[in-house]
């Protein structure tokens, strides 16, 4: 079996890496040559354009920023990807969006799954990120090896929509529960608490969640890097609040969430890291939330 992977960023380099170091024959392509280095190394092989790639693989992988990428790198490999093939989608994208496109490949003969991933990148370096999965139950029996390869446990929800679904209420808790850490944090400042000793017992609490565990790390450290961009928070945060219209579910946490993002976007960048959220409660207060011993990016091992 020969895999494809497009989309080297900060998530889907590390996904490619551990395909290849699982023993899988894989080739990649990314807009950006050098991202391929730590693939190429693992074993993969490049291929010089995204119809080259397709032409020679029977499942080609994307892992990219926004739908419109997807579809554009969909539209270049169908013509060259062969019938009985397959696409795996690990985007986090709309699931009407990937039904479209999933149409469009069927009508060549090409199977889809969506397979979106969570737990940050920090896992998925460690190979022990959760995998999504939606899409036929047969095609995802074929290349169920491959996605535990690249992720850690591996959850068959259904179809494209359930997966897609599911993956966007992952991230649309994980952002709310990044808000509430910042808020808490700065409550624990302003009372006069170690922030050490407060994030400690956090964790140790009712009210600890994955994000305070991983996130306010960044946070108290002053980079606030964990590989995930505002850009792409507030396009998700926008999946959940059309899920939310689409489905006739009032999401008022979701709403608010939204709108914090949307002005932590204006006014730190589309490319800042989504913990930098909480500076703007940090400016807001004149106190930032630093403690020492933090790391600046969290480890594999912290995974």
């Amino acid at each position: 079996m020969r895999y494809g992977f497009i989309g080297l960023g900060n998530l889907g380099r590390h996904l490619a890496v551990n395909l290849a170091r699982g023993g899988f024959d894989v080739g990649v392509f990314d807009l950006h040559r050098a991202a391929a280095d730590p693939v190429l190394a693992a074993g993969a092989r490049w291929a010089e354009s995204i119809a080259a790639l397709a032409r020679s693989c029977d499942c080609l992988i994307t892992c990219l920023p926004s739908p419109s990428a997807t579809a554009s790198v969909l539209e270049s490999a169908l013509p060259t990807l062969r019938p009985g093939a397959t696409w795996i989608e690990m985007s986090t994208n709309d699931f009407a969006e990937i039904q479209a496109l999933a149409v469009r490949a069927a009508a060549k003969g090409v199977a889809t799954l969506a397979c979106p991933v969570t737990g940050g990148v920090h896992r998925a370096e460690a190979g022990d990120i959760t995998v999504l999965v939606g899409g036929a139950q047969q095609v995802f029996a074929l290349h169920e090896p491959a996605l535990q390869a690249m992720g850690g446990r591996v959850i068959h929800l259904g179809g494209i929509e359930q997966a897609a679904v599911t993956k966007v209420v992952t991230n649309m808790l994980a952002f709310i529960h990044l808000i509430a850490a910042g808020e808490a944090l700065m409550l624990c400042a302003k009372g006069g608490v170690d922030l050490k000793v407060a994030f400690e017992a956090i964790a140790a609490s009712s009210g600890n969640s994955f994000v305070h565990e991983t996130e306010s790390q960044v946070i108290l450290n002053g980079s606030y890097d964990i590989g995930f961009t505002m850009d792409l928070a507030c396009k998700d945060a926008r999946f959940a609040l059309e899920f939310g219209r689409r489905f006739g579910v009032p999401l008022r946490l979701a709403g608010l969430m939204e709108q914090i993002f949307t002005e932590g976007r204006a006014k730190y960048g589309g490319g800042a890291w989504s913990p930098m959220i909480v500076k703007l409660l940090e400016d807001a207060v004149g106190t930032p939330l630093r403690a020492p011993g933090f790391p600046a990016r969290l480890a594999p091992d912290d995974a």
